[in-house]
Formats: C-alpha cells, structure tokens, sequence
C-alpha cells in the first residue's frame, strides 16, 4: 500500500488539536481521556529544573493538584528538586500519554504553595506515605535499606496512631504557566502543534511546524 493514500493529509489535519482561546478546558479534556485511558500514573509528569551553575536536572513526579493558577505537586523541600527550585523558582512540566500519543509541556515560575495546601495534602495520604515522608531524608546519602527500614520503625512507634504531622520542610510547589504547549501525533510525522502564550492582557495562540 502506498503511504501516501493511507490517510489524506487534509483529513490528518482536521483530526488534529482543536482552535481555543485558553489552554485549561484543553487540558482538562485531554487529563480526562488519559485518566480513562492510559493504564498507570496518568497523572505522571517529567519535572526539569536546573542547578545553581546550570544543569539541568529532570525526574518523574505526580501531578497532585490544578487549576488556572497553575500545576501542583508535592516534596520533601530538602530534596534535590526542592533546593534547585528554591535557588531558582523556574520549571518545566512534560506530561506524555502515551496511549493517547499526546504531550504537553508547561513552562513557568515556581512558588510554594500554602502550609494549609499542604496540611491538606499530606492528611490526605495514607498512613503509610505520611511515615515514609516523614522518615526519608530525600536525596540524601543512605548507608543501607535497612537504614531506612530502622527509621520507618522509629516514626511508627512515635506515632502509632492515625495522625501523623507534616514535617516542616515537606510541601507543595506550584507551576505558575507562562508557556503550554500541546501536541498531538499525527500520520505521516504531520504532527500537531499548539502553544499558548501568556500575556498582560491573556493567552496568545500559534502553532507550530512539527
């Protein structure tokens, strides 16, 4: 078969991202199907930021809360991300479905997100994420598993209850956008390229060539 009667490149295109004026009811539709769609962590996102002198320095973390204001996820603020973030409160997200064959990356400033976000937040995991965090000194050097194990035992002696407090250096931080950009696969590498734009007075739209 010949590729380039498979799918009509007008017909591609149409298939594509849909015009609109702001990027959120965008990604909530697209946060809706991957929820349905995608098997595990839909809600997974590579978080990059950089290091004082630079680098840059990239991992997987959960998307725990949004809205206009912007991307939400939770850490302990004396991990590596944690410092890099608070030496330079800049970011950037990429969310890749890949069932859906979509991506979408923000780029903004950072900021902490309230003690109240965070109280909330935590109360809301389980007990055993809240000893685990509250055990962890994340990032830092660990001299054995059963190290770790040993600390985890401490905490839950400590507090054998249901309530276990936040610890004080564990928060959120919040993905202020000034940049989405959404893209979508498309045959024949016609990809599809969206990108909002913030400014003074709202968003700005283009797209761009795949």
């Amino acid at each position: 078969m010949s590729l380039t009667t498979e799918v009509p490149a007008g017909e591609a295109y149409k298939a594509g991202i849909p015009e609109a004026s702001e990027p959120y009811g965008l990604f909530e539709a697209w946060f809706a199907e991957a929820v349905a769609r995608e098997p595990n962590d839909p809600n997974a996102m590579c978080l990059a930021t950089t290091t004082a002198d630079g680098w840059p320095s990239a991992r997987m973390v959960l998307l725990k809360g949004r809205d206009e204001a912007g991307f939400v996820f939770y850490t302990n603020e004396q991990s590596r991300k944690g410092g890099e973030l608070l030496a330079n409160p800049r970011a950037a997200l990429c969310f890749h479905w890949k069932s859906l064959r979509r991506q979408v990356r923000v780029e903004g400033r950072v900021e902490p997100v309230s003690a109240a976000e965070s109280d909330a937040y935590f109360a809301s995991r389980s007990r055993g994420s809240r000893i685990s965090a509250a055990s962890s000194e994340q990032s830092r050097p660990l001299g054995s598993r059963a190290e770790f194990e040993r600390r985890i035992a401490e905490t839950e002696s400590r507090y054998p209850g249901e309530s276990v407090p936040r610890p004080p250096h564990w928060g959120g931080f919040r993905v202020l956008p000034s940049r989405i950009e959404f893209w979508q696969d498309m045959p024949f590498r016609m990809h599809d390229r969206l990108v909002f734009e913030r400014t003074e007075a709202g968003w700005t739209t283009l797209r761009l060539y795949p």
